[in-house]
């Protein structure tokens, strides 16, 4: 993905929250992006998703893209499995097996015949990253991934990470907050609707 001068604002006349993005993710890197509240993260996620579309600038990407935005998009109705099922057929997926690799990686197979709304918020978190990477994605798209998780489920988390890199996959994570820092490519920091590469990033 090549992200090239990219602005936004979110009405006509108002503050650019996006002011000259340049970016791009080559394959098998893992890269982070941090910057407070209010920064523009989750609004550069979506023009890089596709769900906006930026006032100024480009977006080119050649591959399957999973994206996993920070509010959980679930049907509390549906039970785990069921949104498994609904997915593949939206993917024209022949089987559940790469579904069924990450669910058993992130411990969410026990939860298989539970019904979304009585998850708890890391267990909605797994299935909607679960979601995201079922149809096995060239490119994903993190939107604050880990919240929620338990120790256990964070290391999960970036064991997952380590094997995209290592099949050839790119991964952009985006957080308010930096950890661990030396499992990434490089690092930004986004601040003032610009992209700043960061040396080093302190955890508050």
């Amino acid at each position: 993905m090549t992200v090239r001068d990219v602005h936004y604002a979110y009405a006509r006349g108002a503050r650019l929250v996006l002011r000259g993005i340049n970016l791009a993710l080559w394959p098998g890197s893992v890269l982070g992006i941090v910057g407070e509240n209010g920064a523009g993260k989750s609004t550069l996620l979506k023009i890089l998703s596709g769900e906006l579309k930026p006032d100024q600038g480009t977006v080119t990407h050649r591959d399957r893209i999973g994206y996993c935005p920070q509010k959980v998009v679930l049907n509390d109705a549906f039970t785990v499995s069921q949104h498994l099922e609904f997915f593949k057929v939206a993917y024209g997926l022949d089987d559940l097996r790469r579904a069924d690799e990450i669910s058993e990686l992130l411990n969410l197979t026990p939860y298989a015949n539970e019904r979304a709304g009585v998850l708890s918020g890391g267990t909605r978190q797994k299935l909607n990253l679960t979601l995201a990477l079922m149809h096995d994605p060239q490119l994903l798209l993190l939107d604050e991934p880990y919240q929620g998780f338990d120790w256990e489920t964070y290391l999960r988390f970036w064991e997952l990470a380590d094997q995209l890199r290592a099949d050839g996959r790119s991964v952009l994570v985006v957080s308010h907050l930096a950890y661990d820092t030396e499992r990434l490519d490089e690092l930004w920091r986004l601040d003032g609707g610009i992209l700043h590469k960061a040396a080093q990033v302190s955890v508050p």
